[in-house]
């Protein structure tokens, strides 16, 4: 037998005074006319909670302990040879002996300015790096005492640059307005990085002009990865000078290792599709000899190489201006190699 107590399927408004809405646990009887709807209990469903992250443990560093004690064993080397050479120069003539004792006490003086000379240079790329993590921190917190904190510190950065005094004032000026940490960030980077842009993007374009040019009529493939090698340390160099970085020969080891590394993560060196689509579209493959193909290639590689040093070495991220584009590097190196033809 069927159970009575079940009602057909029926048609009802919500707001019908005869509904009423229940919950499970409640028993009390309806009215006659009334219907009661139960509601049914939705399925608690896992939450995902994050781990909290396991530290890594780093083993004891046996590399930097065998590096460290063979660098105090080159030194004390050294410094003995000095020593004895010192001593037989004495033993030899007076004269000769005090020489020798002055040509090794100007070479230890320059070794203790160079070392201090490195040590600058790592102290202020390191700054710089921490300027640009602290923005990234401030354009999402949007921390108005912290912006004032990166703001200080950035133009404490750029108080040597008379390029940027005008900048400066500004930004100054507008210290202590009402403005949101994020809109800080982005006011210092209008002010502060608009000339510094500017100029980079002309360095990178007359090193990928040069590379071009150079690579184009060298008649040894050696020749143009010693000249392609240079001219990319040299244009690194610059644009960490020009974002306020002061490498030296540690520095630049760094640096290097970071913007190859920024180039592995964002699509490594060779030219992208758009880059050969855009070569296409110009006509120029089918124009050009096969050095000369080559020579733009090696300049598009040097500049996509300086776009990723400007990513490494700008203190400040790109939010308010436009990030320069290999694109638009690649228009203006064509149109050159064009008008260079052409005359």
């Amino acid at each position: 037998m069927s159970d009575k107590t079940h009602r057909r399927p029926a048609t009802f408004r919500l707001d019908d005074p005869g509904v009423v809405v229940v919950d499970g646990d409640e028993h009390a009887r309806a009215g006659r006319g009334t219907v009661r709807i139960t509601p049914e209990p939705e399925p608690a469903l896992p939450v995902p909670v994050d781990a909290p992250p396991v530290p890594a443990r780093r083993g004891f560093r046996w590399g930097t302990l065998f590096w460290t004690a063979t660098g105090g064993l080159v030194l004390l080397g050294a410094g003995l040879g000095v020593a004895r050479l010192v001593e037989d120069l004495f033993a030899r003539s007076e004269g000769l002996g005090i020489l020798g004792l002055a040509l090794a006490v100007l070479a230890a003086l320059a070794l203790a300015a160079i070392v201090a000379r490195e040590t600058f240079g790592l102290m202020r790329l390191a700054t710089i790096e921490k300027l640009h993590r602290r923005a990234l921190d401030v354009l999402a917190s949007d921390d108005r005492a912290a912006s004032r904190a990166v703001v200080n510190d950035l133009l404490q950065l750029a108080h040597q640059n008379p390029q940027l005094a005008r900048a400066r004032a500004a930004l100054k000026d507008h210290a202590n307005d009402i403005i949101d940490g994020a809109d800080m960030i982005r006011l210092a980077e209008r002010e502060l990085m608009t000339p510094l842009d500017a100029e980079a993007r002309r360095l990178v374009s007359v090193a990928a002009q040069r590379v071009s040019v150079v690579t184009a009529v060298s008649p040894r493939a050696a020749i143009d990865v010693l000249f392609v090698f240079v001219a990319s340390l040299r244009l690194i160099r610059q644009l960490a000078r020009l974002y306020g970085g002061r490498p030296g020969a540690l520095g630049m080891i760094r640096l290097l290792r970071h913007v190859v590394a920024h180039l592995a993560i964002t699509g490594g060196m060779a030219a992208s599709d758009s880059v050969v689509q855009q070569m296409l579209g110009h006509g120029i493959a089918a124009k050009l000899s096969q050095r000369l193909g080559e020579g733009i290639l090696n300049g598009l590689l040097t500049a996509r190489l300086g776009l990723a040093a400007i990513d490494v070495t700008r203190p400040l991220p790109f939010t308010a201006l436009p990030r320069p584009v290999l694109a638009d590097l690649a228009r203006d190196l064509l149109r050159k190699r064009e008008d260079a033809e052409e005359n």
